[in-house]
């Protein structure tokens, strides 16, 4: 929900996570979180000071789903014995996991394949309009 808020203020305007949470009524900690991580793998920039925030410097339209999701909630898992079989004692006789394997596989190739302003309609802007036609 923070990329929305800030993907509709215009180019290099700050947006502080109170902003968000007061705009989305979505927990603060969270947002604050949230923000943090996206600025540590570089869709966000911070700005510290009294008049601090966070600026959007990734094109949404070029950020995954799936980049998004990973950052946010780690690898995309259907079910837990996807990544460390060993949580599982069924794994030797499990009769599922191929079809789990396959489902999993398939989410994550819908999820790369969507991006975030796809997904929150966000449209290019006009200068980024001009260059794709160019």
């Amino acid at each position: 929900m923070a990329l929305k808020v800030m993907a509709a203020k215009r180019q290099g305007e700050l947006t502080s996570a109170k902003e968000v949470v007061e705009q989305t009524g979505c927990p603060f900690d969270a947002t604050a979180r949230v923000m943090q991580q996206l600025g540590q793998k570089g869709i966000l920039r911070s700005e510290h000071g009294a008049h601090g925030g966070y600026v959007l410097v990734r094109d949404l339209s070029k950020i995954s789903l799936l980049d998004l999701s990973e950052i946010v909630l780690g690898p995309i898992a259907v079910a837990k014995c996807l990544h460390n079989e060993s949580d599982c004692e069924l794994v030797s006789s499990c009769n599922i996991v191929s079809p789990v394997n396959n489902l999993n596989r398939k989410l994550i190739e819908f999820y790369q394949n969507l991006s975030v302003g796809e997904l929150l309609r966000v449209r290019p802007s006009a200068s980024e309009r001009s260059e794709a036609t160019l």
